[in-house]
């Protein structure tokens, strides 16, 4: 079976697994867990902040990120595509008492205008903005890339409004590799950032958010709150580890792999696909001839799975479970229904 589904699919490798099996542990709770300990200070000097903290998932790294920088009755501003408004269960509404309001941004991205439009005035009767969320790379929007001089100019004018920003980074390593940009130039617009380890890192498990040495303090005591406190954690960190010492570089390989999928599906007729717009390891395409759901269901029984995200569209994702053969393969599966 080609699982395109997710990239969160991915399975540790024998040397991750002989890694995660000779791990020093301790207790994460009581601070003293060595391979916990060297993944948080390893992340937090990547993403260039004072402090890391790892988590079981990543949305409640997200979470306890917006728990920590609002407070109950606030408002936060995100894409209406974002995965902490979709994707999150309610969430921010639920465990930190803010409300959402979304902007209509294109393919994940929007402007600082877009941002400024959406500010309540300082009056009694209106939430405060108190939160920008950003997702880099937008998960919904196909992969697609921030442009620096975007995140660039929100940051210019939340300083100005006294405004917070957080980064949705669960595919940073994804849009860093894209762009050639450091994740650490990323994240220096930011006050908090999440990143993921268990999507093309190929971790079986775990997230960090990092930020200033104060906030991070707020936030190890937020995870226990949220039930994210772990003991022996350094059994799934060492996969973390691993995974961020080993495998960031061969993102590219997805990259590569999501276009070779691209631009061979968009031949076919009855697909709608522009692969120019393929920028990371997500594609999303539609399907003009059938329901997505009927398309998906006949791919599996040829042996490739994906999901749909809509009446008519599908999502492929690449990842190191995916070779260049399995995309061969999609591929004539997938001409040999439309055609």
């Amino acid at each position: 079976m080609i699982d395109l589904r997710s990239d969160t699919i991915t399975q540790p490798s024998p040397e991750m697994r002989a890694a995660i099996s000779s791990a020093k542990v301790g207790d994460d709770v009581l601070g003293d867990d060595p391979t916990v300990i060297e993944l948080e200070r390893k992340t937090a000097r990547i993403l260039g902040k004072q402090a890391a903290l790892y988590v079981p998932s990543g949305t409640m790294a997200n979470q306890i990120a917006i728990r920590a920088l609002t407070s109950p009755g606030d408002e936060l501003i995100c894409d209406e595509t974002a995965h902490i408004y979709i994707y999150e269960a309610g969430a921010p509404a639920a465990l930190s008492g803010v409300i959402v309001k979304t902007l209509r941004g294109e393919r994940g991205i929007f402007s600082a205008s877009d941002v400024e439009a959406a500010l309540r005035p300082k009056n009694v009767h209106f939430a405060p903005t108190k939160l920008v969320v950003l997702e880099n790379t937008s998960n919904r929007g196909g992969g697609s890339v921030w442009p620096i001089e975007n995140i660039r100019e929100i940051r210019a004018l939340c300083e100005n409004r006294g405004i917070a920003m957080h980064l949705d980074g669960a595919r940073l390593w994804n849009a860093s590799t894209a762009s050639k940009i450091p994740e650490a130039e990323y994240a220096g617009y930011f006050d908090t950032i999440a990143v993921c380890f268990s999507k093309g890192l190929g971790a079986p498990v775990g997230s960090a958010i990092a930020g200033n040495f104060d906030t991070i303090d707020r936030a190890r005591r937020i995870r226990k709150m949220f039930g994210g406190g772990m003991r022996q954690a350094g059994i799934i960190a060492s996969g973390a580890l691993f995974a961020l010492e080993h495998n960031r570089a061969r993102i590219a390989e997805d990259h590569a792999n999501a276009r070779r999928l691209a631009e061979g599906i968009a031949q076919i007729p009855a697909i709608t696909l522009d692969p120019a717009t393929i920028e990371t390891n997500i594609v999303i395409f539609g399907v003009k001839s059938m329901p997505a759901e009927n398309f998906r269901a006949r791919l599996e029984e040829k042996g490739v799975r994906l999901l749909t995200t809509g009446a008519t569209t599908l999502r492929a994702v690449t990842s190191l479970m995916v070779t260049d053969a399995d995309i061969d393969r999609a591929f004539e599966a997938a001409t040999a229904i439309l055609q």
